[in-house]
């Protein structure tokens, strides 16, 4: 239960981070983007793609929020198998990367992105992969 719940509250902070973007804020969006050598973005989401994350994000929150028992609501336990190692294994595969801009596989390492990427975003991802997966597995 205290896994699901530490879950929950990363994966709506990450949600609220996203919202915060939608609504104008600017609290780490330039940080938050991978960026090439020369400075040049490799992404450039529009307020429609950080609300569409930001759903997802909070969705994966309530959905840890469920696995919990903190909300007691009945949902098709197919919903809750699946969910319970898609969410995990996008995670892992976030962290992986796509080799090039982003995880810790990334051959462009030296850009703020890089840095904060192979600091934090990364291991971040590594960790709600793992904490998903034990989850699945202890239930």
């Amino acid at each position: 239960m205290i896994l699901s719940i530490i879950l929950m509250l990363i994966l709506i902070a990450l949600g609220v981070i996203h919202f915060n973007w939608v609504f104008g804020g600017k609290f780490g969006f330039t940080e938050s983007l991978p960026t090439k050598e020369n400075g040049e973005r490799v992404l450039n989401p529009r307020k429609i793609d950080s609300a569409i994350v930001g759903i997802g994000l909070t969705a994966f929150g309530v959905f840890y929020a469920l696995k919990s028992g903190l909300i007691d609501y009945n949902i098709p336990e197919w919903i809750m198998t699946y969910g319970s190692w898609i969410i995990p294994i996008l995670f892992l595969l976030r962290a992986i990367g796509e080799f090039k801009y982003v995880g810790f596989f990334k051959s462009v390492r030296k850009t703020g992105f890089g840095k904060l990427d192979t600091l934090f975003f990364s291991p971040l991802c590594l960790l709600i992969g793992i904490l998903g997966l034990i989850i699945q597995l202890i239930n």
